[in-house]
């Protein structure tokens, strides 16, 4: 493997960069091999599991390359965390360049499975296929802002079905300190960690696959942050100016009571129920950035509001905060709805401009996936599982520099990396035989 002729430039920047990320590695005998999967990774080619990318990297010595860049990935023993850290001590610069971290962007994506042997696999909700279905769902922690965005965090939800079976644990590696969590409850540690670390802030973006769950936003709160997150319309709200009933005055008999309470006249309504009843007045058409063909343009609401769920358990309300509703023009009824922690005096273009950066994360994961390969992974272990997808975000961090060094016009391109010529006859296992 080579750089493209003349670019020297390019191929000091990019030995400078795995250079850099492969003190993390422990041992000295693992840079080579980190830099060559690294390679792979980044060169073109259908596929970017072990055995082509040693083919395109290593032809002379595909065999000798194909086990060292197996062990690298799926038995060396190396901290993930160490090694997204130093990415992120290498790229941010490039990124913040183009102005301040504004978003930390909270996702998952999953990774079709057949079989039930690979670490995590179960029937459950797999986005990329739109069902659930049998797959691997890994949860994950972006920076954003205007300009790019980068995975911080990536870690594997464990089903408990997994989580509670030890031959199934000891078979596929799984360290004995991973018990169950819910995918909520390790999006909070991930935010937990980059607060600790002194990432750059931002607000919390999520869908409402996460937005639903009150202790995952309260979560948010007690660390400091403001969030912008996704809700289903059905999600209890008390409208503008509405809250719950105090509690009852103590009788003199029985044990007083502290909880605030609701009753059939005054109860809390959904969200969708707060849209319907909005007058027309409400609505407003925000454009919050330009699309691949025109401007996106749509009609939102925006309100205060306090979040009702199980509240009845609570000695007072909670706190007042925004519920941003989006109804499109042509459409029969709201398709998006969000709450907000983000200052009662924020506009409401601001408001929709900080929750639509969450496109950003489908950004991540579509040339992540496409281009370098995060689920091709063959193997079946934890250890692999993480180490391929540090190194995907390793080499997705290196895109993302050269593309901070460029001017805006030039575009995004790819790294000057050239492809050897593979050798005669190679054909990778379980290619279909030559007709």
């Amino acid at each position: 493997m080579g750089l493209g002729s003349g670019r020297h430039r390019g191929d000091a920047r990019f030995n400078g960069y795995v250079e850099t990320l492969s003190r993390t590695l422990c041992h000295a005998d693992r840079a080579v091999p980190f830099r060559s999967y690294c390679a792979g990774l980044l060169l073109p080619g259908p596929r970017k599991s072990v055995e082509p990318m040693a083919a395109r990297v290593e032809p002379g010595r595909v065999q000798a390359a194909h086990q060292s860049l197996h062990h690298l990935v799926a038995k060396a023993d190396w901290s993930d965390a160490a090694m997204l850290a130093a990415v992120r001590q290498q790229v941010m610069p490039a990124i913040e360049r183009h102005g301040a971290i504004r978003a930390w962007i909270i996702d998952d994506t999953g990774f079709p499975k057949k079989g039930t042997h690979s670490v995590g696999v179960a029937r459950q909700y797999c986005g990329q296929l739109g069902k659930r279905d049998n797959c691997q769902v890994a949860v994950s922690l972006s920076v954003a802002n205007d300009h790019a965005s980068l995975p911080i965090a990536y870690r594997l939800y464990l089903p408990e079905a997994w989580a509670d079976d030890p031959a199934r644990r000891s078979k596929a590696g799984v360290p004995n300190d991973i018990g169950f969590q819910t995918k909520p409850q390790i999006a909070l540690a991930q935010l937990r960690a980059a607060r600790d670390a002194g990432v750059s802030p931002g607000v919390v973006l999520t869908d409402a696959g996460y937005g639903v769950d009150t202790g995952f936003r309260d979560g948010i709160t007690d660390l400091g942050l403001a969030y912008v997150v996704g809700i289903q319309s059905s999600a209890s709200l008390w409208p503008p100016g509405m809250e719950p009933l105090p509690p009852k005055r103590w009788s003199g008999r029985g044990r007083p009571t502290s909880l605030v309470r609701r009753d059939a006249e005054h109860k809390p309504v959904t969200a969708k129920e707060l849209a319907l009843g909005l007058p027309g007045k409400a609505w407003r058409r925000v454009t919050w950035r330009e699309g691949t063909n025109a401007l996106l343009t749509s009609r939102f609401a925006a309100v205060r509001v306090r979040p009702a769920h199980r509240d009845y358990n609570r000695a007072t309300p909670r706190p007042e905060e925004w519920c941003l509703i989006e109804w499109p023009a042509g459409e029969p009824e709201p398709t998006k709805y969000w709450l907000s922690t983000l200052p009662a005096t924020i506009s409401r273009r601001e408001l929709v401009d900080i929750a639509k950066l969450r496109w950003r994360i489908e950004r991540d994961y579509q040339e992540l996936k496409q281009e370098l390969g995060l689920g091709h992974f063959e193997g079946r272990g934890w250890r692999g599982f993480h180490h391929h997808a540090s190194l995907c975000i390793a080499a997705y961090g290196f895109l993302i520099a050269e593309r901070g060094a460029l001017s805006p016009s030039a575009g995004c391109t790819a790294p000057p990396l050239t492809p050897s010529r593979l050798p005669s006859g190679h054909r990778p296992r379980g290619s279909p035989d030559p007709a």
